[in-house]
């Protein structure tokens, strides 16, 4: 299934679309796409409904975050070793962990803000991992189990922000607008490998990012049982994996987003997103 929030901000209604890429209304089935109705047991529910007896959603409506209420917005750092080289930075011996506040998630069409006294913001197209099940000290081997399904995350970064300033990477990676998620929530049923996925970023038509999640450095089930050991994950958190090389702070020389540019990017099988860059 691909599950999905549409409408205004703030007023976002439950949605999924079926096979012809129309969307239908779930509101008469559950409340919202979050943390609660993403158990397998309400997921299985929703997948023997037919979608032809949804009510159809006319127009072309807004697109809202994918997944609702996030408690926790997880993000792994130079997951990609093409990616940690770009930015000159080692190999990670175990996942590099930071946050980004939830106040950051927008829709992924929603404009991108340029914050005040922003030089350096940059891009990354991101795998999301939602999870379904929630749980503690979680072994590899069950850790998929955990995972509700996928979506297109863009990690929207300042780079002065996020390394010159001092302390920690999370106030270069959560301003506003810094979480575009979505379009969907595709469920883990229908991407056999998350490992096989090709991802692309382009800005103002130009390509900039061409990879593809098997050069993950941490794959997935290791990441979510290492996660697992510092904090409780439960349904809805968010995961964002890492990003392939190609990102603006490692072009030669770096290139940086200004207001009026256009972000496009995309994850095999998940959709795509498009944001324009505005100033804050």
């Amino acid at each position: 299934m691909k599950l999905l929030r549409y409408g205004k901000a703030g007023s976002e209604r439950p949605g999924l679309l079926d096979s012809k890429g129309n969307l239908r209304d779930l509101s008469a089935h559950i409340a919202d796409v979050r943390g609660e109705f993403l158990h397998p047991e309400t997921l299985e529910k929703l997948r023997r409904l037919d979608p032809e007896s949804l009510p159809l959603v006319s127009g072309e409506p807004r697109l809202g975050a994918c997944v609702a209420q996030v408690g926790k917005f997880i993000c792994i750092g130079l997951n990609y070793a093409d990616h940690a080289a770009e930015t000159g930075a080692e190999i990670p011996k175990e996942p590099v962990i930071f946050s980004k506040w939830t106040s950051a998630i927008v829709g992924p069409n929603d404009d991108v803000e340029i914050p005040r006294d922003s030089v350096k913001t940059d891009w990354e197209v991101e795998l999301g991992v939602v999870i379904g099940t929630g749980g503690r000290y979680i072994s590899e081997a069950d850790a998929m189990s955990h995972v509700a399904g996928y979506c297109v995350i863009n990690d929207v970064s300042e780079r002065e922000f996020q390394i010159e300033r001092g302390g920690t990477w999370d106030k270069g990676k959560g301003c506003d607008t810094f979480g575009p998620t979505g379009p969907w929530l595709v469920t883990a049923d229908e991407i056999p490998d998350p490992h096989q996925l090709n991802l692309w970023l382009e800005v103002d038509g130009k390509r900039f990012q061409n990879g593809n999640t098997r050069t993950m450095i941490f794959q997935i089930p290791e990441i979510i049982s290492y996660l697992s050991r510092f904090m409780s994950l439960q349904a809805g958190d968010i995961i964002s994996t890492g990003t392939p090389p190609g990102v603006g702070l490692g072009q030669k020389p770096p290139q940086y987003l200004k207001a009026g540019q256009v972000m496009r990017l995309g994850i095999e099988g998940l959709g795509e997103q498009r944001q324009k860059t505005v100033q804050a």
